[in-house]
């Protein structure tokens, strides 16, 4: 993807409360042109939730899981519960390439990239050819084209945002390959672009501004009985 060296910035995993989860990757996409650099995040949740895209009427879903709460994500897809799964998210400035791919495109290197590192681990997985639908709505339940699977069973799934501040992609690897550490799978996601794209990574320091705007959204928000249940 990368034919120079190119900084990259990744959050490495920590605990957070379910609303502040979409709060801070929304404050990541709203801050990438200042950032000037894509952001990985990998993230889990101090309690149980489940989130459901952007365009999901919330009524429609509150029979499909009992875990609460159930949180409006700021990119599409269907219902995904969190209570044992793998987080992670991209934020990508304009300025990059990666941007500009169409959806279907950009979808399809991302899990690329969670089959690239799953494959230096030892763990073989497929990109499904076509979309398989079982249960409407619920994005573990089917597939889409481009998912990724493992034993024919879809494990990764994500979903995207584009605007004018960038690409954000929220995605989920559920379940995790039994006797993986996840430590040893977001080490071998850096690896691998490394490796094959040409990145440098760099941890990211949140700016102040930066948190702060994630809580003021997690607060207003996302943690919001009545923005969730808008539509």
């Amino acid at each position: 993807m990368c034919a120079t060296p190119s900084l990259w910035y990744y959050l490495p995993c920590a605990l957070h409360e379910p609303a502040f989860n979409m709060a801070l990757d929304e404050a990541l996409l709203r801050a990438a042109p200042a950032l000037g650099r894509p952001v990985l995040r990998f993230y889990g949740w101090s309690a149980p939730a489940a989130t459901f895209g952007f365009f999901q009427k919330m009524a429609d879903l509150e029979r499909a899981t009992p875990l609460r709460p159930l949180i409006r994500r700021p990119t599409g897809g269907g219902l995904v519960p969190h209570d044992a799964d793998w987080t992670y998210s991209l934020a990508v400035p304009p300025s990059e390439a990666w941007y500009h791919l169409r959806a279907a495109q950009s979808y399809q290197r991302m899990h690329q990239w969670i089959q690239g590192a799953l494959q230096r681990l030892g763990i073989a997985t497929e990109l499904a050819p076509q979309r398989r639908e079982e249960l409407p709505g619920q994005c573990f339940a089917g597939y889409e084209q481009f998912d990724l699977l493992r034993h024919g069973r879809k494990i990764a799934g994500a979903a995207q945002r584009r605007t004018r501040e960038g690409l954000l992609i929220q995605g989920s690897l559920q379940p995790p390959p039994r006797g993986l550490a996840r430590g040893d799978w977001e080490n071998a996601m850096l690896a691998h672009a490394a490796e094959h794209w040409q990145v440098r990574w760099e941890e990211l320091k949140l700016p102040p501004a930066l948190l702060e705007a994630a809580q003021q959204l997690a607060a207003t928000k996302y943690g919001c009985a009545a923005y969730n249940a808008r539509r």
